[in-house]
């Protein structure tokens, strides 16, 4: 600030470099017995020439160089006219007089030495003293001796016969390189005051590339200062060495009173160099680590939303696992499904608990965003103990649940080995006395089996599982109560009838039937598969005689058997299902081993037409798509099909499961007109010819893929006919209705794809939800008043709805190449879902509604072909729009 606040001087040596050289007038650095300075002026043979202007800049730059102590002494003036004229010391004196900007003392003038201007000078100094206003003395001097009384020698130059060293080129080099020290130390100031105040007014960036930059912009700024700052020192000190080198090159030497001036002024900048830098570098070093705890604070809240939001899926993906499984396969499995997000979630938690613990360290360390770095280390920690404390509540659900189906199985199977034991029974041997004890024995032994497979207490069964027991799940455990109660009622009667053919001890009764079966190995209470499953009635009841004869007792307990075991729904269909799907699997692997890969065989490249040459995809679409799913899957799929032959309920959940797979068939149908077109151009081609034992030619085959989706439609609903009001029937809609999605989805892209005329991408206006055709009425607003529409002709429009746009298209069809027509949809207008309303009903029509438009700007009413039609329309359309609200809100 105090070398800021300085005041310029008028003139520096470097603006009259060329008047000091001519060296008309000098400040030695001489000094008077009282420390007044000494101005001397030479003789100078052009002295009166010299303009004005040129003499009072000089005179004026040499009385602001002595400090203002000694100027304040006065100035002493010694004119050297000792080769002159009396003219000469006249002017002078006059010039002096007229234009001498300091405080004069004394005026010394060595007086022209010839006789006869000598002479002149005493009389004219006389006659002349009042002319020359000066109100200081003026001491004509013959010679340098007499000088030498007033002023000492050692003040005094050569010239005036004194001992000081004068050099005047020197003293301007000294002169010129302090005033240009003193320039840079006001720069280098005023530089680090600029850079300064743009580093207290800059504001934090919010990102960690912009504070980086920032960090690395201030830091090089920084270095380039020091640097200056660094060589202004080096500058500063080079010169005092110059100043002080008479004094180092001979002790004997001795600076003027000036040169120690000029000396104590380059030290007073040096000091105030040095504190210019202190100051700045306090500043910097605070302002340094701002911007090093900005980037750490960036730093962390970049890892804390990355973090974050890690933690966010994981607990997601955790509340997702809110299935606690129907059976012990599906437990076991959602427990390995647990472990695996456990595990998966150990990297987020151990990123999360480091990232915790950087940002106590960044508190501790007195970071100057504690109050925003303490919440994060706080939330952090908390999502973490969620984490964790959600993950032990699910062990410990799925656990119970284990514990519930793995004792709800035992009792399943309990029944089923009992009931397998006593159809196993031969009748015909236990006619015998012999043979009904065998069978008691039997019957004992297995009941004694009874406590460890049997269920508790239903009351404590339900206690203990309260927390899981969901609707499905008690009633799966009541009809295994029930059944363990049935099964139980078959054992006692079958234990009754048996005592009584063991007491009464006559001849065997011979069985009915003329070729009574040998008794079947007994299955252990593992065996799961019962006897009756996949009969037909009368194959029971036959087999129900040919155990027991005409025994009544044989006959009731295979007809309550068959009751608990035959599955409620048509085998026939499952059956039918798994093996169109093996034969579907096969086709698919045949076609694209015989055709799709033996496209890129080199040997029969020369069979491939050119209009098919690198088109493959085109032809095929995403075929070998649907085969990998299709055949990775074959396995598991087909399993879990056969397995809903005696659990026919669970059909359903094998294509929920597969729900988003299915979507591929959607791609394969839009591609097949092109595929279409295609096959016309080339089927007859050498290539589809060969020899393949393919019984259809390859475009059936390739249509074989939409046949499918339909099948599953077709079966699913079959299913459904035989399964109303029974356990599954929920999951069997379920399932239909996604297939009937998926179809629909298909049916809607094979229209969305003969769009034509639209420049936007279709792929951008989001989920196509409707399409159809529909009578159109438009207007537009004039004033406050919209016209009559109802005697304008409708416009015939196909609409296509989606998530973000309304298409309104024009439907044309037209023959192709002697094939049946095809549909393509000309587009014609488009209206953004987010400016739309609705008005669902049209005075006069219940099948119209309106769809308008910026404020009913335009208004467009459309007509469908039913009511059901538009009641589905405006459903969807209010939809989007109720979305849309809630997004903004």
């Amino acid at each position: 600030d105090e070398i800021m606040q300085q005041e310029i001087r008028p003139l520096v040596a470097v603006d009259i470099i060329e008047q000091l050289h001519r060296q008309f007038a000098i400040l030695s650095g001489g000094r008077g017995k009282d420390g007044a300075p000494i101005i001397t002026f030479p003789e100078f043979a052009g002295f009166s020439d010299i303009p004005d202007e040129d003499f009072l800049n000089v005179v004026t730059y040499l009385t602001s160089i002595p400090s203002l102590e000694a100027a304040s002494i006065g100035f002493i003036i010694i004119i050297d006219r000792r080769r002159d004229k009396w003219s000469a010391v006249k002017a002078s004196l006059t010039r002096i007089a007229g234009a001498f900007p300091g405080n004069l003392q004394l005026v010394f003038v060595l007086r022209p030495s010839r006789f006869i201007q000598r002479t002149i000078a005493d009389i004219g100094i006389k006659l002349y003293r009042d002319d020359f206003k000066m109100k200081v003395p003026i001491i004509m001097l013959n010679s340098v001796s007499d000088l030498h009384g007033y002023i000492d020698k050692s003040q005094l130059t050569r010239e005036l016969g004194g001992t000081l060293e004068y050099g005047h080129s020197q003293w301007i080099h000294h002169r010129t390189a302090i005033e240009n020290f003193a320039m840079t130390v006001k720069t280098t100031a005023q530089m680090l005051q600029t850079f300064g105040t743009d580093l207290a007014e800059t504001e934090l960036p919010n990102d960690v590339q912009c504070t980086e930059e920032l960090l690395s912009a201030h830091t090089d700024h920084h270095s380039k200062l020091k640097d200056e700052l660094k060589l202004a020192v080096k500058q500063g000190a080079t010169l005092l060495t110059c100043i002080r080198e008479p004094v180092t090159r001979s002790a004997n030497s001795k600076l003027s009173p000036d040169e120690l001036e000029n000396v104590a002024t380059v030290e007073r900048l040096l000091a105030q160099l040095d504190e210019t830098e202190k100051a700045f570098d306090q500043f910097w070093t605070k302002h340094h680590l701002k911007l090093e705890q900005c980037l750490q604070l960036r730093h962390f809240e970049h890892d804390f939303r990355e973090v974050k939001l890690a933690l966010d899926n994981l607990m997601e993906a955790l509340a997702g696992f809110a299935d606690i499984g129907d059976s012990v396969t599906r437990v076991e499995h959602l427990l390995r499904e647990q472990k695996q997000l456990e595990e998966k979630g150990q990297e987020p938690l151990e990123k999360a608990q480091s990232l915790a613990l950087h940002g106590e360290q960044l508190i501790q360390n007195n970071h100057y965003a504690v109050d925003s770095i303490r919440p994060k280390c706080v939330e952090l920690r908390r999502i973490c103990d969620d984490f964790t404390n959600e993950t032990k509540k699910k062990y410990d659900i799925l656990g119970k649940s284990l514990e519930l189906h793995k004792q709800l199985d035992k009792a399943s199977q309990w029944c089923e080995a009992g009931i397998y034991l006593l159809a196993s029974q031969a009748v015909d041997k236990c006619q015998s006395q012999e043979g009904a004890e065998t069978a008691l024995v039997e019957i004992e032994k297995f009941l004694v089996t009874a406590k460890e497979h049997q269920l508790s207490n239903p009351k404590e069964f339900y206690n203990q599982f309260d927390m899981i027991l969901t609707p499905e799940i008690k009633a799966n455990a009541q009809r295994i109560l029930q059944k363990l109660e049935d099964v139980q009622e078959m054992f006692d009667k079958r234990q009754v009838s048996l005592k009584k053919l063991a007491a009464k001890q006559t001849r065997p009764v011979q069985p009915v039937a003329p070729h009574p079966e040998s008794s079947p190995k007994r299955a252990s209470p593992k065996i799961t598969r019962p006897a009756g499953v996949g009969l037909t009635k009368k194959e029971t009841e036959a087999r129900g005689q040919r155990l027991g004869g005409k025994g009544e007792l044989c006959q009731a307990q295979f007809r309550r058997g068959s009751a608990i075991l035959e599955p409620a729904l048509q085998p026939h269909i499952i059956n039918e299902l798994i093996e169109t799907e093996r034969v579907y699997v096969e086709e698919l692997q045949s076609i694209i081993e015989g055709y799709a890969s033996e496209m890129d065989n080199p040997s029969l490249v020369h069979l491939i037409p050119t209009a098919l040459q690198n088109k493959k995809e085109i032809l095929f679409g995403n075929l070998p798509e649907i085969y990998e799913f299709h055949n990775r899957h074959v396995g598991i799929f087909l399993k879990e099909i056969e397995n809903c032959i005696e659990n026919p309920e669970l059909l359903a959940r094998c294509f929920l499961k597969r729900k988003e797979d299915l979507q591929i068939y959607e791609k394969y149908c839009q591609n097949k007109p092109r595929s279409e077109a295609l096959w016309r151009q080339c089927g007859d081609s050498i290539f589809f010819q060969r020899k393949l034992d393919h019984k259809l030619s390859l475009d059936a085959y390739l249509l074989k893929p939409v046949q499918r989706i339909t099948k599953y439609q077709l079966l699913l609903k079959e299913m459904l006919k035989c399964s109303k009001n029974s356990e599954g029937t929920a999951e069997l809609e379920e399932a239909l209705a996604t297939m009937l999605d998926i179809i629909k989805s298909v049916n809607d892209s094979m229209h969305q794809i003969a769009i034509t005329g639209y420049e936007g991408d279709v792929g951008e206006l989001g989920k196509l939800l409707m399409q159809g055709s529909f009578n159109v009425w438009t207007d537009h607003k004039k004033g406050h008043k919209v016209k009559d529409l109802a005697r304008f002709k409708p416009m015939q429009r196909h609409l296509f709805l989606y998530t973000k746009m309304l298409l309104f298209c024009k439907k044309r069809e037209e023959n192709t190449d002697g094939h049946e027509k095809t549909a393509s949809y000309s587009f014609k207008n488009s209206l953004k879902m987010s400016t739309v309303g609705i008005t669902e009903n049209v005075k006069g029509d219940n099948k119209k509604f309106e769809i308008w438009y910026n404020g009913r700007e335009e208004v467009y009413i459309i007509q469908a072909s039913s009511v059901e039609l538009k009641n589905t329309w405006i459903s969807e359309i209010r939809k989007v729009l109720t979305g849309q609200l809630e997004a903004c809100r």
